[in-house]
């Protein structure tokens, strides 16, 4: 086989393969057999119809096309192999003629990944939005262990008050007509603390256990639904149960039911211990988040529309799937609902960080000669095995059974790689956080997690399918 490749602009190489008569002939010959041996044909056993009765039942053009789709794929993956291209996307015939005569002759455009232009990777300084525990975190720590061992004991021989927890029937309806989800049976509600429609709990206070009565609310003119957005609703309701809340005391009797703590000091210890931990590991995701800004700002790569095409694709469809999980089946409502042109814009845009950020990191890799070794690749397949409760052996077997997945794994190690290797180098600048201090409530810790890990999985997916 002869194999020219040519290189032209914008990424993009030309092959063209030349394969003698000979082998064209042969792989003709298995073509024929193999759809001889699916055909039923009268007069025949399957498989034993001779060349010109098959040809004459599904046409010599399909013999060719079953003979190409199984010799192409090999043979331009060795000409990709042995001309060293790094592609992106399969190779795209344009031309072929097949005779068996002459042979097979083949032109096929293929995609070249682009590679970046980086910056010096010496000297690196970025300023960094420090976070900074909220002074009121202990407390809010301590306040959550007091209502999670909060308890609730039965109520009888009094009506309900403001801080009680209820049982509930209710039957809801606007204009006579029943409210779509408006209706439950033994429905738990903390007349304190609920998201329910103003005015809704502090009609259940002072009633009887058992009683049935009428209350009288109005809608929101903001409220999600537009068909009941500012509407008055009535709920018919019942008392089923009420119970009071026992809050305990914030004391070493508590601290000592909550682990080995002698007192509360040893408890508000650990609180604070732990509190620094998440602080510090808010600031390192924030640290890497503002080397991979700075990476990617400093970075020059041409990505073809192709690139960006086949991308958007990808996230789209990821999108669509979440949305199904969440219930909505409708694509066209939901961009009706959202704007068209943003969440396609947003998507867009999406794809080309994506995009930018994969060829940035495989740039650096490649400039760095970082690699992934196999005690390295059985390190990550064990923690995976750990955090996932499975067996090391069963994910071995799936990634050794779905290449692509263990190229997925293996591209996640080496951006960890560069990642880790970016914050090394980088000198840092902790400056205050002007976003944060605008925010009645500061972020929880880990807020830039989903940041940095997108950046270094590069695709939403797991890694292996546990199904």
């Amino acid at each position: 086989m002869k194999v020219v490749v040519e290189k032209k602009e914008k990424h993009v190489a030309q092959i063209s393969l030349e394969i003698p008569s000979e082998q064209a002939n042969q792989e003709y010959n298995k073509a024929w057999r193999r759809l001889g041996s699916r055909l039923n044909i009268p007069g025949f056993r399957r498989g034993k119809a001779p060349r010109n009765i098959v040809e004459k039942t599904v046409g010599i053009e399909r013999i060719k096309q079953e003979a190409l789709d199984r010799l192409l794929p090999h043979a331009f993956a060795d000409a990709i192999s042995e001309h060293q291209l790094d592609i992106v996307a399969p190779p795209q015939i344009e031309t072929f003629n097949f005779e068996l005569e002459k042979g097979i002759n083949v032109s096929a455009s293929v995609e070249l990944r682009p590679e970046a232009q980086l910056p010096k990777l010496e000297g690196i300084k970025v300023d960094v939005p420090e976070f900074k525990m909220p002074g009121d975190a202990e407390a809010k720590e301590l306040q959550a262990i007091v209502e999670r061992m909060t308890t609730l004991n039965p109520v009888v021989g009094r009506n309900t008050q403001k801080n009680d927890l209820v049982n509930i029937d209710f039957e809801g309806s606007v204009n006579g007509e029943a409210i779509k989800g408006g209706t439950a049976k033994n429905f738990r509600l903390d007349l304190s603390n609920n998201n329910f429609i103003e005015g809704f709990a502090e009609q259940l206070i002072d009633k009887k256990l058992g009683e049935d009565f009428t209350i009288n609310v109005t809608f929101p003119a903001d409220y999600h639904d537009k068909a009941l957005a500012g509407k008055p609703a009535e709920f018919k309701v019942k008392i089923n149960e009420i119970s009071e809340k026992v809050v305990p005391a914030l004391d070493d009797e508590l601290a000592k039911k909550m682990g080995s703590y002698e007192n509360v000091g040893a408890l508000k210890e650990e609180i604070q211990k732990l509190l620094k931990q998440a602080e510090d590991q808010e600031n390192l995701y924030r640290k890497q988040k503002a080397v991979i800004d700075w990476l990617l700002e400093k970075s020059n790569v041409e990505i073809s529309d192709s690139m960006t095409e086949r991308e958007s694709k990808i996230l789209t469809q990821e999108l669509q799937n979440r949305l199904r999980e969440q219930g909505v089946t409708s694509w066209e409502q939901f961009l009706d609902s959202q704007g068209k042109d943003k969440v396609l814009g947003d998507i867009k845009e999406e794809a080309v960080k994506r995009i930018k950020t994969s060829l940035v990191f495989s740039g650096v890799a490649k400039q760095e000669a970082f690699s992934v070794g196999e005690d390295e690749f059985n390190d990550r397949v064990r923690e995976m095995a750990q955090q996932r409760g499975v067996d090391e052996k069963s994910i071995m077997r799936q990634l050794g059974n779905n290449f692509q997945a263990a190229q997925a794994l293996s591209d996640q190690i080496l951006s960890q790689k560069v990642v880790d290797f970016l914050v090394e180098r980088a000198e840092f600048k902790f400056v205050p956080d002007t976003e944060a201090d605008k925010k009645d409530d500061k972020p929880a810790p880990a807020g830039d997690a989903a940041a940095v890990a997108a950046a270094i999985e590069g695709e939403e997916f797991d890694v292996i399918d546990e199904g």
